[in-house]
């Protein structure tokens, strides 16, 4: 008897324990586990996501904890690091003392990207995380940088007629008894100064189009209009020289923009063509459809464009042939005219050219989609709307 008794007690102790171990498992699995310390404070990366600038948040240890996408995208943030040095030494600067920096940074290229100018401004945040925020200065510095060109140009450019009207005029005064003289300085006079004329009329132009949005006044352009327009102008310049300006290519055609910027472009084109074109021969203004865009060709057969060249010729003031420029009157700023009205309309301009053959500049604006293709376009945006 007592084995029995000392049996059954073993086996209720060894339930009991059963029992117990069954029920203490449960509990830890119902457990919910400790939530672990945010490794940046709450807050702050919602915050960082809607910043313009590029943020960083690095800990004691110069490990990157958070980093928005275009910190990695500009090639601040590799991994878990900072990959700038410079930025790194602010970063420990502002570790060292608490003070708050801000720094002018040079990022080198990343693939084809473009060397970029940002400001850095970096700070503690809390006691052992520093906050770096990065702001893309490029397009600024870029901007700056054209607009000091564009000043220092245009002085250089005005300097050059307004020095020789000057100098005729005192030849003028000179030869006042001479009447042959006196003539042959006049009309140098008259010829300078159209050219000032000129050069300031189209530094106005420029900066007029750069100030002005293309989206104000946008109306249906017919381009037959627009060509005939730019071969009237010229048409005086033409017949002295006895060049032809002829226009062919498709009729009817519309785009859609601002009148006088298309009807300028279109006209600086045929002029430069007029220009830089030899005595008797032509010049042909192409006018086609290519799919959605329509395209403005102009072809001369002048001096052409050496293949170096051909990049920079839309630039301001430049000139290929700078020797020709006086005789030819030309300013260099009317292909840059057109290079910015075929962007701001969402076109482009390109150019073919063989030295010592000629030349052909092609236009290319959004065609005005006629009304049955408006229609259809509006009938299939209705159907998808129900």
């Amino acid at each position: 008897m007592p084995e029995l008794a000392l049996m059954g007690v073993l086996c209720a102790l060894f339930l009991g324990g059963v029992v117990a171990a069954f029920l203490i498992s449960e509990r830890q699995q119902k457990r919910i586990p400790p939530t672990p310390e945010p490794a940046v404070p709450a807050g702050v990366g919602a915050v960082l996501s809607v910043l313009r600038a590029s943020a960083v948040v690095v800990d004691d240890d110069d490990v990157v904890l958070k980093a928005s996408a275009p910190a990695y995208a500009m090639g601040i943030v590799r991994g878990t690091s900072v990959a700038v040095e410079e930025l790194m030494d602010t970063i420990h600067s502002v570790r060292r003392d608490g003070q708050i920096r801000q720094s002018e940074l040079i990022l080198p290229r990343t693939g084809n990207g473009p060397v970029r100018h940002v400001t850095a401004r970096v700070a503690p945040l809390g006691t052992r995380q520093v906050l770096a925020l990065v702001e893309d200065r490029t397009r600024e510095r870029r901007v700056e940088a054209i607009r000091r060109d564009f000043v220092a140009n245009v002085s250089h450019e005005l300097k050059t007629p307004v020095g020789a009207i000057r100098l005729l005029a005192e030849a003028v005064q000179d030869a006042s008894d001479d009447p042959e003289a006196v003539e042959r300085f006049a009309g140098r006079m008259i010829t300078e100064s159209e050219r000032l004329t000129r050069l300031v009329q189209q530094i106005i132009e420029l900066s007029r189009l750069q100030s002005d949005d293309a989206h104000d006044g946008q109306e249906k352009i017919s381009l037959d209009d627009a060509v005939a327009v730019a071969i009237d102008t010229v048409a005086i310049d033409a017949q002295a020289r006895g060049l032809r300006v002829v226009a062919s290519g498709e009729k009817g055609l519309q785009v859609f923009g601002n009148r006088e910027q298309v009807t300028v472009a279109i006209g600086n084109l045929v002029a430069n063509a007029v220009n830089y074109s030899p005595d008797n021969s032509a010049v042909l203004v192409t006018v086609r459809a290519v799919d959605d865009m329509v395209e403005i060709a102009v072809t001369d057969q002048g001096i052409g464009i050496p293949p170096d060249e051909l990049d920079r010729i839309f630039e301001r003031f430049y000139r290929v042939d700078p020797a020709r420029h006086r005789s030819t009157g030309g300013t260099g700023l009317g292909l840059s005219i057109v290079k910015h009205v075929a962007a701001t309309h969402g076109g482009d301009i390109r150019v073919w050219s063989i030295e010592g053959q000629g030349s052909t500049f092609t236009l290319s604006l959004p065609r005005e989609p006629d009304e049955s293709t408006m229609n259809e376009t509006a009938r299939l945006n209705k159907e998808d709307a129900g």
